[in-house]
């Protein structure tokens, strides 16, 4: 009876019963459930890539959980880019980058902290990735920086020109993305031993077959509550007054990420903070060089492509998280005071774009 995930899956049937029976019809409450019924299954794929990853050796399983680690984000984003919904998809990308540094390790140092007076942490493994997440950061800034400087001069801007900037930003993140796997899988994984020594736990294996099951099953099921989900964001906007950034920000982030943050919280409870902190910048980073750039790959399939200009607050809000995990992470300390200062902040941004308006901007152009 211990709180688990696997307690929210009565949400799954829930939601194919709002979809398909045509009695009770309604979009808000399809959204909700699919939304709640994709943070267990999540937590499924989770698993089942853990579990694989277990036996594949160091290397493979390493590459597997860096891959799988964000599936359910992936998934959502790709729906909601083959539907036209590029705001949501550009808004999901910042907010899952501050989600995971202020909610999840927020919330993370908090309970953690009140359970232990002070937590510890690898400071050099984590100064590591937030260096490498500052300067993912910085790429994801530039495109903003080039509309903006482009459109004060004569010769003004296309929007073709800003896909072609974007493209090679991505093309470049894709790449030190790969530095990075290689980096903290191969030569320097020395760096990160605190982490990988806290990951042994008494826990029964599951079989390879079943793992490969669970996580083929697990997948087309999140891309169905997906489908549910993308489908009925432009009623839930109407019905709620949400915009699409709040919705991609907020809500996405947090459906594609749940898993996750429940893992880092829990871990963080049982003074593994090596763990809890490694999930958080990990998470995001591999939000900014590894799935920024699939999206933008993906959209250019879709035949809708997808620049990586953001709006100023969401800029302001990637910079200032990432500058306050800078600071954290240089101490390798943590206590239950800075987990209550990461909330404040991620309250405050939330505040910020449930009444930020909706951004008067031209369209995605499609392919010709």
């Amino acid at each position: 009876m211990k709180p688990s995930l696997n307690w929210l899956l009565p949400f799954v049937p829930a939601a194919l019963a709002l979809r398909f029976l045509p009695g009770l019809a309604n979009p808000t409450a399809l959204f909700i459930c699919s939304a709640i019924a994709i943070i267990p299954v999540a937590g499924w794929i989770g698993r089942a890539t853990e579990e694989l990853a277990a036996r594949v050796g160091e290397g493979v399983g390493g590459l597997l959980n860096a891959t799988f680690g964000n599936a359910a984000e992936l998934i959502i984003a790709g729906i909601a880019l083959s539907k036209g919904l590029t705001g949501v998809v550009k808004a999901s990308i910042t907010g899952s980058i501050i989600g995971n540094i202020l909610l999840v390790l927020g919330l993370s140092t908090l309970f953690g902290g009140i359970k232990h007076k002070e937590q510890l942490f690898n400071k050099s493994g984590a100064r590591t990735s937030v260096v490498s997440l500052s300067l993912a950061a910085i790429a994801l800034i530039i495109p903003t920086v080039f509309h903006m400087a482009a459109a004060a001069s004569p010769s003004g801007w296309s929007p073709n020109v800003e896909h072609e900037l974007s493209l090679g930003i991505a093309l470049v993140l894709f790449v030190t993305y790969l530095c990075v796997l290689l980096f903290t899988l191969g030569t320097h994984k020395h760096f990160f031993i605190g982490c990988e020594g806290e990951l042994e736990e008494e826990v029964e294996h599951w079989p390879r077959m079943k793992s490969v099951l669970v996580l083929v099953a697990a997948t087309g099921v999140v891309a169905l509550l997906s489908e549910f989900l993308v489908g009925t964001i432009e009623a839930v906007r109407t019905s709620l007054g949400i915009t699409e950034v709040f919705v991609g920000v907020i809500v996405v982030a947090i459906v594609g990420n749940a898993a996750e943050h429940s893992t880092a919280i829990v871990m963080a409870m049982k003074n593994k903070m090596d763990l809890s902190v490694g999930i958080a910048i990990g998470s995001s980073l591999q939000v900014a060089l590894f799935v920024a750039p699939l999206l933008v790959f993906l959209s250019y399939f879709f035949g809708r492509p997808m620049n990586l200009e953001f709006s100023l607050p969401e800029i302001f809000a990637v910079v200032a998280s990432v500058y306050i995990i800078f600071q954290i992470s240089g101490d390798g300390e943590t206590n239950w005071i800075e987990g209550v200062q990461l909330l404040s902040v991620y309250l405050i941004l939330v505040i910020l774009f449930f009444y930020l308006p909706e951004p008067h901007v031209g369209t995605e152009s499609p392919l010709p």
